[in-house]
């Protein structure tokens, strides 16, 4: 899995959040699947992510055979990674 996040020039109410599941997943079935796990698991971690914050999630092969426990912990290390990318392009 691997996340971006960036700064937005446009400032809304909330974060935007993307999703990117392509057929290298799997059929539509998975690739569903895949999406509605990560759905929630971001849904659940908003409110630690900035306002003015545009985050794209985008889901690997793997994503496809994982656990729902190892997507959450694959996000919860690739949502980190990103905010600390974040904060030292900030300052």
């Amino acid at each position: 899995m691997v996340v971006h996040l960036t700064q937005r020039t446009d400032p809304g109410p909330g974060p935007v959040v993307g999703f990117v599941v392509s057929k290298g997943v799997g059929n539509a079935v998975t690739r569903n699947l895949v999406k509605r796990r990560l759905r929630a698991l971001v849904h659940v971690r908003l409110s630690g992510v900035p306002s003015s914050a545009s985050l794209v999630v985008r889901a690997l092969p793997a994503s496809a055979t994982a656990s729902y426990s190892s997507l959450e912990q694959d996000l919860d290390g690739a949502l980190a990674t990103a905010q600390r990318r974040l904060a030292r392009s900030a300052s």
